[in-house]
């Protein structure tokens, strides 16, 4: 693979130092660091309580090297994840053609760059093909694969096409009308999880995220999601320390994927096997106390609003 057709990482970064630096430090021995352009967005300080902290990722990220290119964009004001990334994912992509996003909490295996680079390289013309995810549920699959192909996107370390994000819409008024039953039904898995939930909790004012609008987009669309059996990638930001990752209760202690010659599927399909086995996964894991919990008070915020 030349340099130049490598695709360029956009991090979104805010007031986490130490997470920050974690994720800097494993992204830099990545095989593809030093031959790729990273592009770091730096979230301005919503108020004096997080002022310092924003002010140490800043001075960190500026003594960063072992990229090729490295351009820091810092906030001039607060703008929220979500807007962050809507913002900062188009500008890259629609220069660069593709994308490779990460956030101040990932984890990246030393193969994470090559295994992303080589999978929008493989699936470029693919129509269908919407979405490359480096993590996967710690779900102990059974497949002799290394990558499988279905609905559901994850964000945890992802990457896409200029042609594909072109479509990517926040609307949630509009999402609501066009989706029935079905369609929400099947967006949850078929009834494994609960991923429309996000949408009525923006709806509401609750929470302001932008993963779920990305999912919504791809699914309206009939694309399909890219992941590999085993993480590339994983997750140390729920601590309590995030905005959007504060289950306490979650550990991804996966041992990350160090496979760095991956085998690609060419049947464009969902994998119904395995999707069976993630099902099972979500199953068990919305079966516990606390998911319990959050989703009840989730419906009673949702109660006392139509209500009002």
């Amino acid at each position: 693979m030349q340099s130049n057709e490598i695709a360029p990482i956009v991090l979104f970064v805010y007031n986490r130092p130490w997470h920050t630096r974690k994720t800097i430090e494993a992204l830099q021995k990545n095989e593809l660091a030093c031959e790729s352009e990273l592009y770091i967005y730096a979230d301005g300080a919503e108020n004096d309580k997080v002022s310092q902290q924003v002010l140490q990722v800043r001075d960190y990220i500026k003594t960063i090297d072992g990229f090729k290119k490295i351009a820091i964009i810092e906030r001039n004001r607060n703008w929220g994840l979500s807007a962050s990334i809507i913002d900062g994912v188009t500008s890259i992509v629609d220069k660069c053609s593709k994308v490779i996003v990460l956030e101040d909490d990932h984890i990246t295996s030393p193969y994470f760059l090559k295994f992303m680079n080589d999978s929008l390289e493989f699936y470029k013309d693919e129509s269908k093909v919407w979405h490359i995810s480096g993590w996967n549920y710690p779900a102990g699959i059974d497949s002799l694969d290394d990558v499988f192909l279905w609905r559901l996107m994850n964000c945890w370390g992802w990457a896409t096409w200029a042609d594909k994000w072109q479509y990517f819409e926040k609307d949630t008024k509009k999402l609501m009308k066009e989706f029935s039953r079905a369609d929400i039904k099947r967006f949850n898995l078929d009834g494994a999880d609960n991923v429309w939930i996000q949408v009525i909790l923006n709806k509401y004012g609750y929470t302001d995220t932008w993963a779920v609008y990305w999912y919504a987009t791809i699914f309206k669309n009939g694309g399909l999601c890219l992941n590999p059996i085993k993480s590339f990638i994983g997750n140390i930001g729920h601590d309590g320390s995030g905005s959007n990752c504060n289950d306490l209760s979650f550990k991804d202690n996966q041992v990350l994927n160090i496979n760095n010659n991956v085998t690609f599927v060419a049947n464009i399909h969902e994998d119904g096997k395995v999707v069976k086995q993630i099902q099972s996964h979500l199953e068990a894991i919305n079966k516990s106390i606390l998911v319990k919990i959050v989703n009840k008070v989730a419906r009673m915020i949702i109660k006392e609003n139509l209500i009002k």
